[in-house]
């Protein structure tokens, strides 16, 4: 309608296969109903971690009278995390370098605000998390899309560089990758640095790069794992506790402003970061969760669970003849559809009661993600679905 704003329809736009796959397709109609081997979202499907039970329990009893007052971000929870944060990262954050946020999503719009003004560009890797276009659009921002490398997943730089024009201000890096599992190495990213240096220099304008977080305690492996921040002063981190508690539903992350920074932009940011969270419209996490957040910085979901099924799964694709890659952190598993033909193999499954996210959904086609958050026994279920499918699909 000609009364809906622009950006809002640009906005929609950007998530209409989401909230399609969501709300109108065969997996809607059956979300939720016992039975079915869900492989969709990063929900989850266990009773939640006693540790934040407790922890939510114990800091709903007020302890004053301001408990639950209009919380920014809160001095305590603040401190608490720039010495963590410093320490996991080795980098020598302050308080000041971090801003409470309702989750990644509030991180992420926070960033685009501060850095992005209408038509600007941003500058991000397929296939993506699906909300950046329309969190872009929504700002009246323009989103630049270019592949990943096709045989490793790794970052494209030679794309990237090619994308890179007069209006672009901002790089994003989701590392370790959704869907894919990558995790860029130390030596991708500083090549990165280096290119992103030489085209703000061309450009006339500083680059930034948006590092999307939300995975980084969940690798595999023992893989180590390098923050662009480490590498490219001229980054901030977005960052979720929803992923390693798996409890998206409680909204609860940060950005964070790295310290490498030079200290006039570094300040900039700073005192930039508030206007933007009230404006987005009082962007903060709750009251409760940022009394708790001291509580809930070293609980996990169970990493060896998540690599036995990470090991099972990939195993019983492989030996049914898929190409699965083996992901180096995340929750996911990417897979290619037997023969390419997406709509079919979904559908096959379906008809099993198997539901997975389709690559279509990621702007990658003929492609899919099984998400590894279900149960062991559902998986367990599930696998001779997967291997009948592709038999049925190589056999027609």
């Amino acid at each position: 309608m000609a009364f809906v704003a622009e950006r809002a329809r640009a906005a929609a736009a950007g998530m209409e296969r989401i909230r399609r796959f969501h709300f109108a397709s065969r997996y809607s109609e059956r979300r939720g109903q016992p039975g079915i081997c869900d492989f969709t979202f990063g929900n989850p499907h266990e009773m939640p971690l006693p540790g934040l039970v407790a922890a939510l329990g114990r800091h709903a009893v007020p302890q004053r009278h301001d408990w639950f007052a209009y919380k920014a971000t809160e001095p305590e929870p603040q401190a608490f995390l720039a010495k963590r944060l410093s320490r996991e990262l080795d980098l020598p954050f302050e308080p000041a370098d971090l801003a409470l946020t309702s989750g990644a999503f509030g991180a992420i719009a926070v960033a685009f605000h501060m850095l992005l003004d209408p038509g600007d560009e941003a500058v991000f890797s397929l296939p993506p998390w699906f909300c950046y276009e329309s969190m872009l659009r929504a700002g009246s921002a323009v989103p630049v899309k270019v592949p990943l490398q096709e045989e490793t997943f790794d970052l494209d730089l030679d794309a990237i560089e090619a994308a890179i024009g007069p209006r672009t201000r901002l790089v994003i890096v989701n590392t370790p990758h959704n869907p894919t599992g990558r995790i860029y190495d130390r030596g991708h990213l500083q090549d990165l640095a280096n290119l992103l240096e030489r085209a703000s220099r061309r450009l006339g304008h500083r680059l930034f790069i948006l590092s999307d977080e939300p995975y980084r305690r969940l690798r595999f492996d023992e893989r180590a794992f390098t923050s662009p921040a480490a590498v490219y002063p001229w980054t901030l981190i977005a960052y979720s506790y929803g992923k390693v508690l798996l409890a998206p539903g409680q909204r609860l992350g940060y950005l964070a402003i790295g310290p490498l920074m030079p200290d006039a932009d570094r300040d900039a940011l700073r005192a930039s970061v508030f206007g933007a969270q009230v404006g987005l419209g009082w962007a903060f996490p709750n009251a409760l969760m940022q009394h708790a957040l001291p509580d809930l910085e070293d609980l996990s979901i169970d990493l060896d669970a998540l690599h036995a099924k990470r090991r099972r799964v990939v195993d019983g694709l492989h030996q049914a003849g898929y190409v699965a890659l083996e992901p180096e952190g995340t929750f996911y598993v990417f897979a290619q559809a037997p023969t390419g033909d997406e709509d079919r193999f979904w559908n096959a499954l379906a008809d099993r009661d198997v539901f997975v996210m389709p690559g279509s959904v990621m702007e990658a086609p003929g492609w899919f993600r099984i998400c590894l958050t279900a149960e062991a026994a559902t998986i367990d279920r599930a696998l001779p679905a997967f291997a009948d499918v592709a038999a049925a699909l190589h056999a027609a």
